[in-house]
């Protein structure tokens, strides 16, 4: 039996049959097996109300329902640490994303995801919509809503910029000592990033800085970072660090106008859980 990765898509021709049935005939895998990548969010199914996951393993199918099978096992396998809850503001919830957690699933598995995790950790439950995205390999503070129309209002904040998002960054090197400005594109879109330096330690000669960001590409403080010569802690794509080390970028502080009434809401991630220097600063 191959453990590559692999896909399965059948067409039900029978009503009452359950996909585990099913995807043991087809995969060769075990029943228990089956449930499991369900429960991961590996199995998807498509009728007449749409596409969606199933991860209930004694649900009928029924005639003319296509069954999906996503079977990777490099990411049934992955684990990560445990999202810590900051707020909980009932129609959204503010949460610490460890570093490896992902943002959002993919059609492969959703157990790694910040929002699956607060739908099965978060009491009394409730749905869990992302609002905007963190990098998987960095850490800090990301926006849950709750409900749809919660979900629309927080992104139209962040489309007006009205969210404001800092980072704490560990980099290489001594950061000058003054407020800096980046604004190199990143795949033919404008990004821009505002640096200035927190600390300094001459013995690892490494810099603690705080970002900002205007724009919200893909890797833009890592990219923005590495160009300029202070690559991040950690960082093994756009750096050169060991595999041993985590990418030291937090997202520390988030800042917003609660959209039902206006009040300003400032969400501050414990200093424990932000990035440090080993050493006393100069």
């Amino acid at each position: 039996m191959s453990l590559e990765r692999n896909e399965f898509h059948i067409d039900v021709t029978e009503n009452t049959v359950t996909a585990v049935d099913l995807l043991a005939t087809e995969s060769g895998f075990s029943k228990q097996k089956i449930k499991l990548a369900m429960q991961k969010g590996a199995v998807w199914t498509t009728d007449k109300k749409g596409t969606q996951r199933l991860r209930r393993h004694s649900k009928k199918l029924h005639a003319g329902t296509t069954l999906y099978f996503y079977f990777d096992p490099d990411v049934l396998n992955q684990t990560v640490d445990d999202a810590i809850l900051v707020a909980d503001e009932v129609e959204y919830s503010v949460w610490y994303k460890p570093r490896g957690m992902l943002s959002q699933g993919s059609k492969w598995g959703d157990h790694c995801a910040i929002n699956r995790w607060v739908e099965q950790h978060l009491e009394p439950q409730r749905p869990a919509f992302v609002v905007h995205r963190l990098d998987r390999f960095a850490s800090g503070l990301i926006l849950i809503a709750h409900k749809k129309k919660m979900a629309k209002l927080l992104a139209d904040l962040f489309q007006k910029k009205k969210i404001k998002k800092q980072y704490k960054v560990l980099v290489h090197g001594l950061f000058t000592n003054q407020t800096v400005t980046y604004s190199n594109a990143i795949d033919n879109k404008p990004a821009i990033s505002h640096v200035t330096l927190l600390q300094h330690d001459k013995n690892t000669n490494r810099s603690l800085v705080l970002v900002d960001i205007e724009t919200g590409r893909k890797h833009q403080i890592r990219i923005h970072l590495s160009e300029a010569g202070f690559p991040v802690v950690g960082d093994r794509l756009h750096g050169n660090d060991s595999e041993s080390t985590d990418l030291q970028l937090t997202a520390f502080k988030l800042s917003f106008p609660n959209p039902v009434d206006g009040k300003e809401k400032v969400y501050i991630l414990d200093e424990s859980l932000q990035p440090k220097l080993e050493n006393q600063p100069e």
